[in-house]
């Protein structure tokens, strides 16, 4: 029982972690359709910014700045970058974004070194909540999940309860009609890009501390956003919230279980735990293409 229930809050945190990272994703794929390969690298400038913001100001400022720092690089990334590569196709905006991953890469070696920075918890964040069957849950889990939440609760009141939001929604559709209404729909692009990345950055201020904060921290969740967004379905904020849950705790689980695979005696299941959301995707993609709340085929 302790084990089940420890490794099920460590999976929701996980899994709420991995939602606050592909949020912002799935608004920026579903909406300009731009497969963006930096935007792990995103969250990674979120976790040095926020070292670099609490040292200096506090952890609660961090908070609110590096996003919007990250958020305004974002968006002039978007206006200047992606949206002429955009302009001459997939092949181009892939190349620009995987190119931009790697540029973002060298800036922080160049910057902070190649090896971790101190980015810690914060003392008024750093203890045990609560014990259940002696083990602990820490304080700062918690403030991780209560962020997280009220990320999606935020987005969501904005989505479906305001002017900007209700034009968003239209614009995931039919970009064209929004336009011809009057929108100003590239400019509407750069904002939802840089919301996008800023919902990125977030996820690093906030879990750059609570695992390690260094330049590999990108390719460690890189892969694995684009996962959830697929298996959630483009376009469904609430798909990626159930496929971030999911995996974030079956691969908590899975990790946690050290049984025998049946039939491969030199195999465990933990060993198994780094292929399971891409199998999952697999799956997802053979019995329903659209994911599992998607409008539109991925």
């Amino acid at each position: 029982m302790e084990l089940f229930l420890t490794s099920l809050l460590n999976g929701v945190t996980y899994g709420l972690l991995l939602f606050m990272l592909s949020s912002g994703l799935t608004l920026i794929f579903s909406m300009m359709g731009v497969l963006n390969f930096a935007h792990a690298s995103f969250y990674m400038l979120g976790a040095y910014f926020g070292y670099v913001i609490s040292t200096h100001v506090g952890f609660v400022p961090a908070l609110l700045i590096a996003p919007l720092v990250v958020g305004a690089i974002g968006a002039l990334i978007e206006r200047y970058g992606v949206r002429r590569a955009h302009a001459s196709g997939h092949v181009a905006e892939l190349l620009f974004t995987f190119g931009l991953a790697f540029l973002i890469e060298e800036v922080v070696h160049l910057v902070w070194g190649k090896s971790p920075v101190p980015y810690k918890v914060p003392a008024a964040l750093d203890g045990p909540l609560f014990t259940v069957f002696a083990a602990t849950f820490p304080t700062y889990k918690a403030f991780m999940m209560a962020v997280s939440v009220g990320m999606l609760i935020a987005l969501y009141a904005v989505l479906t309860r305001t002017r900007v939001g209700l034009v968003i929604q239209a614009a995931l559709s039919r970009p064209d009609m929004v336009e011809a209404l009057g929108h100003d729909v590239p400019k509407l692009f750069m904002l939802v890009f840089g919301g996008g990345v800023a919902l990125a950055a977030l996820a690093g201020v906030i879990g750059g501390n609570a695992f390690v904060t260094e330049p590999g921290m990108a390719a460690a969740v890189g892969t694995i956003v684009f996962v959830v967004v697929v298996v959630g379905g483009l376009g469904s904020l609430m798909g990626a919230f159930v496929a971030s849950l999911a995996i974030g705790i079956l691969q908590t689980f899975a990790i946690a279980i050290d049984w025998k695979v049946p039939g491969f005696e030199r195999l465990t299941v933990s060993q198994t735990a780094p292929v399971l959301p891409y199998l999952i995707m697999v799956l997802i993609l053979i019995a329903r293409p659209r994911g599992l709340m998607g409008t539109r085929e991925t």
